[in-house]
């Protein structure tokens, strides 16, 4: 059997930066055992499938895998598949919706060469200080807070956050399953930076993390008084995004390149 695939750069307008997301469309669901072996051999930080679904509500319902497990939420896998929708599968669209397994109804919409993701907004909570988080990511931050599974730590500058070296070893045996988002205040036109480290769920950085800033956005947006904001994720590859506190959802605005396209044989 050959499936297509494609392989998109998110949240950025130039090859090679931004977050690399494998997208293979469906004519029908493989076995779950056989969608994560196929993520595990692109080796990207996720991998999004999607099937179409006709007469419900959303148009296409859509999974992601990391290299080593299904995860509920995926923000530049999800802007790359709506991409290879409006490109290939139905151009004259402007708007494609998706059902999930877990995070509820999501659409992305286009506007000219950006798309913008509709997610939910998820204000993360404060809580006590983690001397061993603090200690494994190289430097304390200001505020400790938590969502789910996501560990938010506020620092002082971006400077700061861009010199993090966290020891992915620790992170990988004490925080298993969970995800670090690293952030701070930006500088001129960027309201705020982050960057994101995940080596307990196989990802040990995210070059873009889309579904961080469902946590991001709401913070920032309190904190600095405004509802739309230009963040800039300052991994290695880099990305850029345009946000928008929108009650509890928020809009996550970016460019995508295609930098390959073939056929995947299982």
């Amino acid at each position: 059997m050959t499936l297509p695939i494609y392989q998109i750069d998110a949240f950025t307008s130039r090859p090679f930066k931004g977050n690399p997301a494998a997208v293979m469309p469906l004519e029908a669901w493989l076995p779950a055992e056989t969608m994560q072996a196929i993520a595990a051999e692109n080796n990207l930080a996720e991998t999004a499938f999607f099937v179409k679904t006709p007469g419900s509500a959303a148009d296409y319902h859509l999974r992601w895998f990391t290299p080593t497990m299904e995860i509920e939420l995926c923000g530049h896998a999800t802007l790359a598949s709506a991409f290879v929708i409006f490109s290939h599968l139905e151009p004259e669209r402007t708007q494609v919706s998706f059902s999930t397994e877990q995070a509820g109804p999501l659409s992305v919409t286009r506007d000219g060469g950006r798309l913008s993701l509709d997610f939910p907004a998820r204000m993360p909570k404060p809580v006590a200080p983690d001397a061993v988080l603090a200690e494994a990511m190289g430097a304390a931050p200001d505020e400790y807070r938590l969502f789910g599974n996501k560990h938010f730590l506020v620092y002082p500058d971006a400077a700061t956050v861009a010199g993090l070296q966290p020891d992915l070893r620790v992170l990988r045996q004490q925080f298993d399953g969970s995800g670090i988002i690293a952030t701070a205040p930006g500088t001129g036109e960027v309201d705020f930076v982050s960057r994101f480290f995940a080596p307990g769920l196989g990802v040990d950085e995210d070059p873009v993390t889309g579904s961080a800033h469902c946590d991001l956005i709401p913070y920032w947006a309190q904190r600095l008084g405004k509802d739309t904001l230009f963040a800039h994720q300052i991994s290695p590859r880099g990305g850029e995004l345009w946000c928008r506190l929108n009650g509890d959802r928020v809009d996550i605005a970016g460019n995508c390149v295609e930098v390959m396209r073939g056929t995947f044989s299982i």
